[in-house]
């Protein structure tokens, strides 16, 4: 009888474990600033975490939308991953606008912090196990070359600390250090990406126009006595480069395209062709090949010759533009965000013939133009 009371006791005791019983807070460890010092700190609104969407916001006592989550069974509660300077830790928003987090044996609480937020809900964030202050790749660290992860356990959030090796849980007043954990990662098996629904913003654009350039040239000459009227016709292969630059990183290895309409200049002014669907490759540029064909009456008087000269203007633009970014990973789940960029071309926006003899100088303006087309990417 006495042997099944303790026994039953023993499992009283086990069922009702802290973080206490687990692994105390027993390690030695080297304490080189006490966090509620140096309140200096270059705070800034945001932060983003490596070539991704996710970002440390600046909290502003309201949750930002996408912030990053876990639901702790081990309380019963919602807590939000945040930081303080380099001290991964949790929010909840009944405990107060601070973030808790664990340094130095303790557990601190402080205001202001950042929060963790994947903007649009656009990265795939997984928890993966390891241990000993080990990280999987692509893990969340709080800042470059901090070497401390956003990690958890079953008793909540805290950090992974590579130096200390081992992950740290604030509780109660405490910092407690456990060997196995699970590491905040980024999943980057994303096997294509789409730009779409492109949005120019050519309001206020400054085109800029370049020297005129002679293309092509052609030489008649009329050895009668009476005036010659001949048409002349011109032709000339020019190359438009064109970039989409954006303002993400893009996933290295992934098959990316672009559907859009190509600015072109015409007089001055901005107009935009219909769709087409592109190769993408980031800060790549591409070339089009357009044929320009002119054909001009001219009048040779008797005994002279005329040089036809096509000379053309070049125009440069750089149009600020809006679209969507689609992404489709490995295990076929589906996200998209918003970005924006910038739209930059060279082209050849207005052709003009002049013919040119020894009595006068005659001024044509081209009407026909951009007859064949071939892109290629360089």
């Amino acid at each position: 009888m006495e042997l099944s009371v303790l026994v039953l006791l023993a499992l009283l005791a086990l069922s009702s474990a802290s973080p206490v019983d687990v692994w105390n807070n027993t390690e030695q460890r080297n304490v080189l600033l006490n966090p509620r010092i140096g309140k200096n700190v270059d705070w800034s609104s945001s932060l983003k975490v490596g070539q991704t969407n996710l970002e440390w916001q600046t909290f502003d006592d309201s949750l930002p939308n996408g912030a990053v989550s876990i639901y702790n069974e081990y309380v019963g509660r919602t807590d939000y991953v945040c930081k303080y300077r380099r001290a991964a830790g949790f929010y909840n928003p009944y405990k107060g606008p601070y973030c808790f987090y664990p340094y130095g044996e303790k557990e601190f609480h402080e205001s202001p912090f950042e929060i963790l937020v994947n903007k649009d809900n656009f990265e795939f964030i997984e928890w993966k196990d390891d241990s000993d202050g080990s990280v999987p790749q692509n893990a969340v660290e709080t800042r470059p070359g901090s070497n401390i992860y956003v990690g958890k356990n079953k008793y909540g959030l805290g950090k992974v600390d590579v130096k200390n090796p081992a992950f740290y849980l604030p509780w109660k007043g405490s910092e407690y250090k456990y060997k196995s954990y699970q590491v905040l990662t980024v999943n980057k098996d994303v096997i294509s990406e789409a730009i779409s629904d492109v949005t120019y913003k050519t309001e206020g654009v400054n085109v800029v126009k370049y020297p005129p350039e002679t293309l092509e040239t052609h030489v008649l000459t009329n050895n009668d006595r009476q005036e010659l009227t001949q048409t002349i016709t011109l032709s000339k292969t020019t190359q438009k480069e064109q970039r989409w630059d954006v303002s993400f990183s893009l996933t290295t290895g992934a098959k990316t395209t672009i559907t859009a309409g190509i600015p072109f200049v015409v007089e001055g002014k901005i107009d935009v062709s219909v769709e087409i669907t592109l190769q993408y490759t980031q800060r790549a540029t591409f070339t089009e090949s357009i044929t320009h064909t002119v054909s001009v009456l001219d009048k040779i008087p008797p005994n002279h010759s005329c040089r036809a000269s096509m000379v053309g203007y070049k125009y440069r633009t750089d149009i600020p533009y809006t679209a969507r970014l689609s992404r489709t990973y490995r295990n076929g789940e589906a996200r998209w965000t918003s970005i924006s960029g910038t739209y930059s071309s060279v082209q050849m926006g207005e052709l003009q013939v002049l013919c040119t003899s020894l009595l006068a100088e005659y001024h044509f303006v081209l009407t026909r133009n951009h007859q064949e087309k071939k892109i290629n990417v360089v």
